[in-house]
């Protein structure tokens, strides 16, 4: 069942991140100076290894706050989705932060990319709850 928890709570981030920077495109290509093609999508949209590689880092993920989650007790939904919040708020996102503030990045590309870590462990979380 560990497994199984960990590949949908995967997958339910993954979808999340679809629909997240399906909605904020725009803004995201142009803060993070991303390549377009003629079509005004990013050039690499066909290559198919940023998508596995999101996936497998989400599954790395997954299962590793399933082992947080394991160790620290926290199980139900409610915890979960709590404990998910605060690993992507505190974890994820001022790491995020701390690597584009030094390379430069703009101020917007941190709030998108840091939303999506934040929300993202927040759904891996709520899901893994769910287990």
């Amino acid at each position: 069942m560990g497994f199984l928890s960990v590949i949908v709570a995967a997958l339910a981030a993954y979808g999340f991140g679809a629909v997240w920077y399906m909605r904020l495109a725009e803004p995201w290509m142009t803060a993070a100076g991303v390549e377009r093609g003629e079509d005004g999508r990013p050039k690499n949209s066909k290559d198919p290894i940023p998508y596995i590689t999101s996936l497998v880092c989400l599954i790395i993920v997954a299962g590793m706050m399933r082992h947080v989650f394991a160790l620290g007790g926290i199980d139900g939904l409610g915890k979960g989705l709590v404990a998910g919040l605060g690993l992507g708020l505190f974890i994820a996102t001022p790491w995020i932060a701390t690597n584009y503030t030094f390379a430069g990045r703009p101020r917007q590309l941190i709030v998108i990319d840091g939303g999506y870590a934040t929300i993202g462990c927040t759904v891996i979380g709520a899901v893994l709850g769910l287990f």
